[in-house]
């Protein structure tokens, strides 16, 4: 099974600000406010949180569906 990233780098789709987060490895972030701007980010429409909308690499709970191969979306039960 391959390594799951813990890192992503969020771009803010107002001001380009980039910042490297630690995401939950359980869980989806649903928002996050820039540090630069303050703009509240939120996920696209069918993204389950603002690493699979903004992050350079989706958030843990998808990349776990992805390596194994399952079918679905994280976060929902």
């Amino acid at each position: 099974m391959k390594k799951i990233i813990e890192q992503s780098e969020l771009t803010c789709p107002e001001c380009g600000y980039k910042e490297t987060l630690t995401m939950p490895l359980d869980a989806c972030l649903w928002f996050h406010e820039c540090s630069n701007c303050h703009t509240l980010l939120k996920p696209h429409s069918g993204d389950c949180c603002v690493f699979c909308s903004y992050g350079s690499v989706p958030c843990p709970p998808i990349q776990h569906l992805r390596t194994s191969k399952q079918a679905g979306g994280c976060c929902r039960g």
